[in-house]
């Protein structure tokens, strides 16, 4: 549901809030190797590349890229 706040301005805008996480189960995790991607990741284990901000969600990352520097990466199941 939006509502109002003021911005620095002092207008009123309207925010959307971010909506909460869906449930997941996790099938396990991945040992990160230099050069993989989301969207490898995601195109081996649920056999969908555009599905990269599953793998995102699941480590609570907002962008792919802050992924890179972590060890493990947590797989979610297809659904």
């Amino acid at each position: 549901m939006p509502y109002e706040v003021k911005d620095d301005r002092g207008e009123k805008v309207k925010v959307v809030p971010v909506p909460e996480s869906a449930a997941f189960v996790l099938i396990g995790f991945h040992l990160l190797k230099q050069g993989q991607r989301t969207d490898h990741l995601a195109a081996q284990y649920i056999n969908d590349p555009a599905g990269f901000w599953r793998v995102c969600d699941a480590n609570n990352a907002m962008l792919p890229e802050s992924l890179t520097e972590q060890q493990e990466i947590a797989i979610p199941n297809k659904y």
